[in-house]
């Protein structure tokens, strides 16, 4: 039986392309070139390695930034850190996304670090003509049309020689326990029915807290607002069911958006494209 052939699909945008191969299913890649789409504050579930390629970008995360970034830098962000990078005012920029399934890499650091030193990672700004050079090589094999086995090689020795690298650091904010331990209930309610529409009083009853509270809380633990986080959350799922068979209007539907146009609105200003230039990955 012959090897799943990799995709690598031109947009209806002929600036941007994607990179998937079954043989390969955690990591998939996007170039875009001279790009002034403009993303909301989001979060993935799988950990990014972004790349400037041209232009500038403004990069926020969290309490920190925003940080003007130049061609040349590298951006490793983790897993469920919520961040945005947007061109600077009034102008287009170049970039690659890898994004990494977070299990996977957990996996495979723990084959040489202690999983401790990994708890509450940083975000990672470097700046290295060098380190970009190497990853712009890593993004061009994986475009390619190399064996599966070469391109999964190159990917685990890059990040095992970036990971010990230094760079701008801008950690995680402080929360105390006892905080996170009073909104978890909340949020395990929206991580639990991510597609219904749970009242802002029913998250702070279940926090013990006034809305207000509920609230503040809730930006500290996640970096959203309540609802923001559950848009957030809808989205990451409309990328898997997009992978499917069904349509858009009624992946709409079953994630609780109002309409497709809705629907269409939200996903792109948390992805940059629309679902139907998404699923021409797949």
């Amino acid at each position: 039986m012959p090897a799943p052939t990799p995709t690598t699909t031109p947009t209806s945008q002929p600036a941007q392309a994607f990179w998937c191969d079954p043989a390969l299913p955690f990591v998939e890649s996007r170039r875009a070139s001279q790009s002034r789409a403009c993303y909301k504050p989001h979060h993935h579930p799988s950990f990014s390695i972004g790349a400037v390629d041209g232009g500038h970008s403004v990069f926020t995360s969290g309490e920190a930034g925003p940080v003007r970034l130049s061609p040349g830098a590298l951006v490793f962000v983790p897993a469920e850190r919520v961040h945005a990078c947007n061109p600077a005012p009034d102008s287009a920029w170049s970039y690659q996304m890898l994004h990494l399934d977070a299990g996977w890499l957990q996996a495979l650091r723990a084959e040489y670090a202690d999983p401790a030193a990994m708890a509450n990672e940083p975000v990672r700004i470097v700046e290295d003509p060098a380190r970009y050079q190497r990853f712009c090589q890593l993004n061009a094999l994986l475009f390619s049309q190399a064996d599966a086995a070469d391109k999964e090689a190159s990917l685990v020795e890059f990040i095992g020689d970036l990971d010990i690298q230094q760079g701008l650091h801008i950690q995680a904010p402080e929360l105390p326990s006892r905080l996170a331990q009073r909104i978890r209930p909340a949020l395990e309610c929206l991580r639990a029915n991510p597609c219904a529409s749970v009242p802002l009083n029913q998250l702070a009853d279940l926090a013990g807290m006034s809305r207000y509270q509920t609230i503040r809380a809730f930006r500290k633990l996640t970096g959203l607002a309540p609802h923001a986080w559950q848009l957030n959350q809808r989205i990451n799922l409309a990328k898997q069911q997009l992978r499917g068979p069904d349509g858009i209007a009624a992946v709409a539907q079953q994630l609780g958006f109002a309409d497709q146009a809705h629907f269409q609105r939200v996903f792109k200003a948390h992805t940059g494209v629309t679902p139907g230039c998404f699923r021409t990955k797949y």
